[in-house]
């Protein structure tokens, strides 16, 4: 069977019929009748299965016997036009080998098991199930197309580390690294955890974001972006977070913060309309199977401006809305930070398509977000979408080492891991912006996933790390 080369079952649905050719995969279901069996095979490079047509007459039963739901096969036969509807060709069988037996008693993917919540219980099978599957090859489409639109743009792709001794976002729930012995801690004189003894002789931490080395890179290469994970050590169960995500964030020099929406507007465009080219039979099975409305919303914010508004207007209309008889979980007033459901509402219920909130009260914006002249906002900028609230946050950059300085001593932040980071204004200072996209939270607008941990292969969340 090995001297014909195996060809994947993406490439043999659209290929023309007549073609001796070797499949294998995995089986789907099996059914038939004592004179002919009929294999559904799928291999993972598509959402559709081939059927395998094999003739009771030349395959033994106790090879019938062995091929179970789960089960891995080779099948060699010829490639001819299907008689049955839903597919244009199939595969009659000459030659078929068990690679793989699957015991059905044990299988975990049961039909009456297979809800979500489920399958994260048993996430080394549930990768073979339909819904990730499709997941999966959004997923790396998705990745493949960061780096297509970054690197037509004359971006350099940064590795930024993911140890460090700074906290990007000043929230402090970060993931310690260490190598001291946890059962005999080193201390000091003050009893303190003397950290000169570990591996890094500071402490050190698994990071929240690779923004603030990024602007580094950008102030000697002029535009970069980093793609990679990042860790938030938040006791947090929710549908929106999880403890390691990916997350894109582009840093370029000579941005303002009008360049910055600009580039954010079309990247998330280019990302909704390659994943509608290059993923539409997957979309049309996670539309029809969880999100009737998925391929339409996609759609709709493609070819329309983003609305820009001001924090200051959406509180305004959130105000507004509340008068009206709108109920909110979270109260709104000037100096709240916005909830989903804000978001949402202003997306969804009084714009009708994306938005770009700009100018924030800088006490609930990161330290180096660039002060407008009011003195009390900031150039800051989220992009808000249908259905996911904020899928990108950013900002124009403090470019002033004076006015960086100042919000650092506001903070009662310290400056000692800091420095080389407030150096960057010291030499060479330009303005410069960015902004953060959350990968899987593209994901969830993409695939109609409504749970986080449904679009990444192995969530890690608080007392989960199975697997």
């Amino acid at each position: 069977m090995e001297t014909l080369k195996r060809t994947k079952i993406k490439d043999l649905l659209a290929a023309q019929p007549g073609a001796e050719v070797l499949a294998k995969g995995w089986v789907r279901t099996k059914r038939g009748n004592k004179q002919v069996k009929f294999i559904a095979l799928n291999d993972g490079s598509t959402i559709n299965n081939i059927q395998i047509v094999a003739n009771a007459e030349l395959f033994d039963e106790e090879l019938f016997k062995r091929i179970t739901t789960g089960a891995s096969l080779a099948v060699r036969g010829k490639l001819v036009e299907s008689m049955g509807s839903g597919q244009a060709v199939e595969i009659q069988a000459t030659d078929i080998q068990v690679l793989g037996e699957c015991d059905p008693m044990r299988f975990p993917l049961q039909k009456k098991d297979t809800t979500l919540e489920y399958l994260r219980s048993v996430a080394h099978m549930r990768l073979r199930t339909n819904t990730f599957g499709a997941v999966l090859r959004i997923r790396n489409q998705m990745a493949y197309a960061i780096h297509t639109f970054f690197n037509q743009k004359g971006f350099v792709y940064l590795h930024t580390p993911l140890i460090t001794e700074s906290d990007a976002e000043g929230a402090g729930d970060m993931f310690q690294v260490t190598t001291l012995d946890l059962k005999n801690i080193p201390l000091d004189k003050k009893g303190n955890v003397d950290f000169s003894k570990d591996f890094f002789g500071k402490k050190t931490s698994l990071t929240v974001s690779g923004q603030l080395e990024g602007e580094l890179g950008a102030t000697a290469v002029g535009e970069i972006y980093t793609f990679g994970p990042t860790f938030r050590a938040e006791n947090s169960n929710t549908p929106r977070h999880l403890a390691e995500f990916w997350m894109i964030e582009p840093e370029m020099a000579f941005y303002d913060i009008n360049d910055n929406m600009e580039l954010a507007e079309e990247f998330v465009k280019f990302l909704v309309q390659w994943a509608l080219d290059h993923c539409l039979d997957d979309l049309q099975f996670l539309n029809d199977k969880y999100d009737e409305g998925l391929i339409e919303r996609m759609r709709s914010v493609l070819g329309i401006a983003f609305q820009r508004v001001t924090y200051t207007e959406a509180v305004e209309i959130l105000e507004k809305a509340i008068a009206d008889g709108v109920k909110f979980e979270y109260p709104v007033h000037w100096g709240t930070d916005f909830q989903s459901e804000h978001e949402r509402y202003l997306v969804e219920k009084h714009f009708g398509k994306p938005v770009i909130l700009i100018d924030f009260p800088k006490d609930i914006k990161a330290f180096y977000m660039k002060q407008n002249e009011d003195g009390r906002t900031v150039r800051g900028m989220d992009v808000l979408f249908p259905k996911i609230g904020e899928i990108i946050g950013g900002s124009e950059r403090e470019a002033s080492l004076e006015k960086l300085e100042q919000r650092i001593e506001e903070l009662g932040m310290s400056r000692k891991n800091l420095e080389w980071y407030i150096d960057t204004r010291r030499y060479g200072s330009v303005p410069h912006s960015g902004f953060g996209l959350g990968f899987e939270r593209l994901l969830l607008f993409v695939t109609g996933m409504s749970n986080i941990r449904d679009v990444i292969p192995f969530p890690r969340t608080p007392k989960n790390a199975e697997f």
